[in-house]
Formats: C-alpha cells, sequence, structure tokens
C-alpha cells in the first residue's frame, strides 16, 4: 500500500468538475484506490463516494493505494491536486 497527503488548495475544492477530473484520473490505474477526509475513506474511483466526502478548499486529504501500479497512481492523483486539477 502507497499512501501520501495532500492539501486541496483550489478553492472550490473538489466539487463537480475537479471531481471528475479526479475520478478520471484515478480510474486509468488498476490499482484500487481510496481518499481519506476525517477517518472517512471512499473509493477514488466514485464520483459519489468523492462528493460524499465534501472537500472544500485548504483541506488535507489522504490518497491510498494497493495494487501493481499503486505509487504511479498515488503520485498521478497528488500532481492532479497540487495542480489545482489542470489536466
Amino acid at each position: 500500500m502507497f499512501v501520501k497527503d495532500v492539501v486541496v488548495e483550489n478553492q472550490v475544492g473538489l466539487h463537480a468538475r475537479p471531481a471528475t477530473f479526479f475520478i478520471q484520473k484515478a480510474n486509468e490505474f488498476k490499482s484500487s484506490i481510496w481518499v481519506e477526509k476525517d477517518e472517512r475513506r471512499v473509493n477514488a474511483k466514485s464520483l459519489l463516494g468523492v462528493l460524499s466526502l465534501g472537500i472544500v478548499g485548504d483541506t488535507a486529504i489522504r490518497i491510498l493505494a494497493d495494487g501493481s501500479d499503486e505509487q504511479q497512481a498515488v503520485e498521478a492523483l497528488v500532481a492532479l491536486v497540487e495542480s489545482g486539477f489542470k489536466e
């Protein structure tokens, strides 16, 4: 398992459009991927799951992955978050 923390710094957080970009990126990988916020963990490949976390700007989240490409998956998602969700 590979884990990394990141702060969502864009003002709107992880809502509709940014969440869609996040899920599309997560679905590029074979590994199981999760997002954690405040002890709640959801499937990073599920739009409803990610939206249900209510991630707003300046929120710390944890991205976890388990599988053959776990490190690449986490690094790619952290980079996406840090970019402000610019593909």
